[in-house]
């Protein structure tokens, strides 16, 4: 089964339909399993922050943690790989159970990390710090599945949503549209209730949220993506 036959499985929305991606960087790493499953039934997709201690000032999980949570849901894993060297590992992730990788803009080798992440089985982002023009973006804009705006400069949650991203995803949205595209526009970064309109009104809608998903605990996580997801409409 190919990942476009997979995400026209009940549960997996299609491109363009609005989805909420709890990001496991919030949750308790000694208990994943039991944050897992407290999303599996309202989440549409499993967030899963990949960061080297390089490309940002932070150490999180890599493939091996990916394929260890993998058998606990079938949700859509979308693996953000905040790495230097992304292309080193793709294979990993994609043997792990890797639905989608996202590289960042800014480590170059634009065009072949995309087209390595398709070869693989997977789908393709491509993602871009809040410092990062559209202009980064837009020559491969007809090469992905999924356009990444961060709205937090990337390497630990809990950050304050920086609103002038917002002009981004904008001209990301207008240039899809242009193109007759209905890829996924996702922000990353500060979604809460009080944000997430402001994110999908810009053209977002592909939601990652951990602080607001998991800050109260795995027993409330289900709760909160219902009230994101109703904030977002």
């Amino acid at each position: 089964m190919t990942v476009s036959d997979e995400l026209k499985k009940p549960g997996h929305p299609g491109p363009g339909s609005l989805k909420i991606a709890p990001s496991l960087l919030s949750a308790d790493f000694g208990r994943l399993d039991e944050a897992i499953d407290a999303v599996k039934d309202e989440a549409d997709w499993l967030h899963i922050d990949v960061m080297d201690a390089h490309f940002v000032p932070n150490l999180t999980i890599g493939p091996p943690v990916v394929a260890s949570i993998r058998p606990y849901s079938d949700l859509f894993f979308d693996c953000h790989l905040m790495m230097t060297n992304p292309g080193e590992y793709l294979k990993e992730f994609a043997r792990a159970g890797a639905d989608g990788c996202t590289v960042h803009v800014e480590v170059g080798d634009t065009k072949w990390l995309l087209d390595e992440i398709k070869a693989l089985g997977m789908r393709a982002g491509l993602a871009a710090n809040p410092d990062t023009p559209f202009e980064a973006l837009e020559p491969h804009l007809d090469d992905v599945d999924l356009v990444l705006c961060m709205t937090v400069f990337p390497g630990f949650g809990g950050q304050e949503f920086i609103g002038e991203v917002m002009n981004k995803v904008i001209k990301v949205s207008a240039a899809l549209a242009s193109r007759g595209s209905t890829i996924d526009i996702e922000v990353d970064g500060g979604i809460s209730v009080d944000t997430a309109h402001v994110a999908t009104a810009a053209g977002a809608n592909v939601l990652v949220a951990g602080s607001a998903v998991f800050g109260e605990g795995s027993a409330r996580a289900r709760q909160a993506i219902e009230l994101l997801r109703s904030a977002a409409c």
